[in-house]
């Protein structure tokens, strides 16, 4: 039997960043993969939203995203472009980027970390008890570890074999994604009938003057709406030859499938997101139309959240019940995912009502605070965890403003590539002592440069300090008094050292 701290299951997005999470904070992880190798047959979710990338920076790996995706506004609500060029971040803009290279990236990112990554095999069960999770292989091999954690999809079979429910609708509608060959050439773009969405692209596109432009040449990437629900089983070229001749009249020749799948409007979320030492994230725990593109950012945005709390509780440094918080923080956010993408769906319809209200929604976020809170909301950068009350940036993300410290000119996120938690001291250099949380938290005077401004808030006033969570979270804000700060050092980062 091999022991690990931590198993993860999948090693998609989600799984993969948890476990650069967790291996930079020094906990021995590994993932076990059922594909054989990171290759992903097809290009899958095509971006990253602003928040994403800035979860990439604070890790100090968006250069390698960046240099490979094109910037583009990818913030949309039901078919609404929301330009968020003029927002407070340091990437106001989103990321056109295939998610095989996303994986490729993140891959090449946990392989540097040196977590182990077992191609190729299936977890075909697991037990848990007081100390730890036995997990069965489909090798007839066994892992041992403190805790599981299922990032393995829509279906996963940890959330099944947990006994987590996963309640929500059942879908009243289907559509087929493909990238295929075709004998003659569709129209590009998005198209709208009765029947539903269609589109049609390149896989190969470039953006120029924020417009796509397609190659001549190279499969084509197709969307379209089914006339019934389609069964749970795998499509077949038929059954996308059949969708394209009800939606437009012919199926162009489609022939040579590199990929098709079928998604659902089903919306269902997890009751729980652990049960005992069992957790799960992204799709495991939540599943919704792709409406908005916030699938992947969800689940990447779940793993930065539980990476650091199951560290620390691995290590010793706090209790069990921090992981708590895991799913009072993120539960919340996936419901209100669920949420937009229900509405998205509605609005999809072809009906007169339907165009007519979808018309009068474009109007209303044609206007600028509307615009402002639907494009904070879709691209994750108005998330705010209920840590209580208090300064405006308690609970939500820390901008990442210029600093000046005693080691030069620094940028917020540069202090955070390592995944430690930060206390951030703006005002009389030296005035804080947290040498009994120095083993875990560190502690920066620094002077800020520029002002403090929040998506959608506007400008704030600057605080005399903030405590940053490694996820990027402010915790607690305060002065000189330090009023408050001793309970949140406890809180987050486990009892002084003294005690």
């Amino acid at each position: 039997m091999i022991k690990h701290a931590v198993v993860i299951v999948g090693g998609g997005p989600t799984g993969l960043m948890l476990a650069g999470e967790l291996a930079l904070a020094g906990v021995d992880v590994a993932i076990v993969e059922r594909r054989g190798s990171q290759d992903l047959a097809g290009s899958r979710a095509g971006g990253l939203h602003s928040r994403t990338i800035e979860v990439f920076d604070q890790r100090g790996i968006a250069v390698r995203f960046l240099a490979e995706g094109q910037m583009a506004q990818v913030a949309y609500f039901a078919g609404t472009r929301l330009d968020i060029s003029d927002f407070p971040t340091p990437h106001p803009y989103g990321l056109g980027l295939w998610q095989n290279h996303i994986e490729r990236i993140l891959a090449g990112w946990v392989g540097e970390l040196a977590v182990p990554i077992f191609y190729g095999i299936e977890v075909n069960g697991f037990a848990q008890d007081d100390t730890g999770v036995d997990v069965a292989l489909s090798n007839g091999r066994s892992l041992r570890a403190q805790y599981l954690v299922g990032c393995d999809g829509g279906l996963s079979l940890i959330r099944k074999a947990a006994g987590i429910a996963f309640p929500g609708s059942d879908p009243t509608t289907s559509s087929l994604i493909a990238e295929v060959e075709m004998a003659e050439k569709p129209e590009f773009g998005i198209h709208r009938n009765a029947l539903g969405v269609r589109s049609f692209g390149r896989k190969e596109y470039q953006i120029v003057d924020g417009k796509i432009v397609y190659a001549d040449r190279g499969p084509v990437g197709v969307l379209v709406t089914e006339q019934h629900v389609g069964p749970a089983t795998e499509p077949t070229l038929g059954d996308l030859s059949e969708a394209l001749i009800a939606a437009c009249g012919t199926d162009y020749g489609v022939h040579s499938p590199i990929w098709i799948s079928r998604f659902t409007d089903a919306a269902r979320q997890a009751a729980a997101y652990r049960k005992g030492r069992v957790l799960i994230a992204g799709d495991a725990a939540h599943v919704h139309p792709p409406d908005g593109g916030q699938g992947l950012q969800t689940g990447v945005q779940d793993a930065v959240n539980l990476g650091w709390k199951l560290a620390q509780v691995v290590k010793g440094a706090s209790s069990e019940s921090l992981l708590d918080t895991y799913h009072t923080e993120r539960h919340p956010v996936a419901a209100r995912v669920l949420r937009n993408t229900m509405a998205s769906i509605v609005l999809r319809r072809e009906d007169e009502r339907t165009k007519a209200l979808r018309d009068t929604m474009a109007e209303l976020l044609g206007m600028d605070e509307p615009r402002k809170r639907f494009a904070a909301m879709m691209s994750g950068l108005d998330i705010r965890h209920d840590l209580g009350e208090g300064h405006p940036l308690l609970g939500r993300r820390m901008p990442d403003l210029d600093l000046i410290t005693a080691n030069g000119p620094l940028r917020v996120f540069t202090h955070l590539h390592q995944a430690r938690p930060v206390l951030l001291n703006l005002g009389e250099s030296g005035a804080f002592d947290i040498t009994p949380w120095a083993d875990r938290v560190r502690l920066i005077d620094a002077r800020c440069v520029g002002t403090w401004e929040l998506p959608v808030l506007g400008a704030i006033t600057a605080p005399d300090a903030v405590l940053i969570r490694p996820d990027g979270y402010v915790a607690w804000v305060g002065d000189l008094s330090q009023l408050g700060l001793a309970d949140a050092l406890t809180t987050w980062f486990g009892p002084p050292a003294a005690a």
